[in-house]
């Protein structure tokens, strides 16, 4: 005999789905972001990841060079090594997100 579940436990699954769904969406809107600019060390395609030696971003980071995750793969078919970019990061998330190249004699500022 085959058991169904309940239509109202249903829709209290489907309605905490979605508050859950809505507070994560809203917790990383809350999170600071900062602009990250720095100078392309290594592009690794396989693992989806851009080595950057990145300047100091006051109030979260110091410079270093360190491998970061990019939110949009396909950056990585035009950015090589050498290539002075510019990125949106989140507090406490090390990936860089809406990442564009600065182009030479740029104002890396903007």
């Amino acid at each position: 005999m085959e058991k169904r579940m309940n239509p109202m436990r249903q829709f209290r699954f489907a309605i905490l789905g979605l508050v859950l769904c809505l507070l994560s969406v809203s917790l990383h809107a809350q999170k600071k972001s900062y602009t990250f600019h720095g100078k392309v060390e290594q592009v690794d395609v396989k693992t989806k990841r851009l080595t950057v030696a990145n300047e100091r971003i006051d109030g979260w980071m110091d410079a270093m060079t360190m491998a970061y995750a990019v939110d949009n793969a396909d950056v990585l078919t035009h950015i090589k090594p050498g290539d002075q970019i510019t990125a949106k990061v989140y507090e406490d998330d090390y990936v860089l997100h809406e990442v564009k190249v600065v182009p030479p004699g740029g104002d890396k500022k903007k």
